[in-house]
């Protein structure tokens, strides 16, 4: 027994996935769950006999509906599915696949477009916020050609400007979830910050590493992971987050001064592995970190003197830039983000339909 389900294969920023329209997927969230997992050849470290790319880079999927709100466009549910475990965490966002979550929404009908560009407002419903999304579309159809370019991706498309406002507390409701900038976990000075999603933050000198290592020099580290699991696990804790034992929030990251014209270099973890290129989400609690005082984040920047809120990342894949909407005046002696937005890319790769099996035997369907 075979479903057949349409969807559209598209690379977001620096991830890829396949994206549906709700509709076609089981209303009911464990079956949902399920179909996802079939789909996506989990669990299997190569994913072989589904979509997934054997990486948590490529197994991302993104859930598109129409919005009953006058104030949304559309909205998306992010989901995380686990290439080596039967299981799909609908609890983070993802940046990066958002960046095509416009695209998708206009050239499936559920939404409008306008010339020559479209701006929308998302509704995450993984954490409640919205982003507004500025999508090319000369004569009313999406455009993916452009001289825009990200690192982590060759060659250059449509820039797809995403802003995210109000984002503070995304997902604990705090942009300070212990109460403190900054914690002492196992001996070392760490600080928790929730903007866009939940981070822990560790100097990468605590570590006994420069915060300018490979992909693949700290993911053989074994000790190091072990260490920033336990420092990640007692931080989930004094957040309010509970057990995270199988779930990815809050990721954890190490910081460092930069080397070159950044701002902050950053290695960040998925929170098992080193992240290949930095996370949308990720960077931009990062970016906010880099001006809350007593961070440890912000006793490690370097800022632009010229555009202090112009927050560049220095990270595996190359540099980010994250742009800073902050008010005037602190509040508690907390800057007051309004928005941080950055510029993204996105095209499909293919559209068309993907055969799930029902659950047999053998199978973690």
């Amino acid at each position: 027994m075979i479903l057949t389900i349409p969807c559209t294969l598209m690379r977001g920023g620096t991830s890829k996935g396949p994206y549906f329209h709700a509709a076609d997927l089981p209303a009911d969230p464990a079956e949902r769950d399920r179909v996802l997992l079939a789909a996506m050849g989990s669990p299997h470290a190569r994913q072989i006999d589904g979509i997934g790319g054997g990486d948590t880079l490529t197994s991302k999927v993104v859930i598109v509906s129409p919005s009953t709100r006058a104030d949304i466009d559309v909205e998306y549910l992010f989901a995380q599915v686990s290439v080596e475990t039967a299981t799909v965490d609908t609890t983070p966002n993802c940046g990066n696949m958002l960046a095509g979550v416009g695209p998708f929404a206009i050239e499936n009908g559920l939404v409008p477009a306008t010339d020559p560009v479209t701006t929308l407002r998302i509704l995450n419903v993984n954490t409640g916020k919205v982003v507004e999304a500025v999508i090319q579309t000369p004569g009313g159809k999406v455009s993916y050609d452009g001289l825009a370019r990200i690192d982590g991706v060759p060659g250059s498309g449509a820039p797809i400007q995403l802003n995210f406002r109000d984002a503070a507390g995304a997902k604990t409701g705090r942009l300070l979830p212990t109460g403190r900038p900054l914690d002492v976990v196992d001996g070392v000075e760490v600080s928790c910050i929730d903007f866009s999603t939940p981070l822990v933050f560790v100097p990468a000198q605590a570590m006994g590493k420069t915060g300018h290592e490979t992909k693949a020099e700290l993911d053989a580290d074994r000790k190091l992971k072990v260490r920033l699991e336990s420092i990640r696990l007692q931080v989930a804790l004094l957040a309010g987050l509970g057990d995270v034992r199988d779930k990815v929030l809050p990721k954890i990251a190490l910081v460092a001064s930069p080397q070159g014209r950044g701002v902050i270099a950053s290695r960040y973890f998925t929170p098992w592995n080193c992240h290949s290129a930095y996370a949308v989400t990720g960077a931009l609690c990062l970016a906010a970190a880099s001006i809350l005082p007593g961070s440890v984040v912000q006793g490690l920047a370097r800022p632009k003197s010229d555009d202090p809120y112009l927050v560049t990342i220095e990270q595996p894949a190359g540099t980010l830039d994250i742009r800073l909407d902050v008010a005037a005046k602190a509040v508690d002696d907390l800057p007051v983000i309004h928005s941080a937005g950055l510029i993204r890319t996105a095209r499909p790769l293919f559209r068309g339909a993907v055969h799930v099996p029902l659950c047999e035997p053998g199978r973690a369907a």
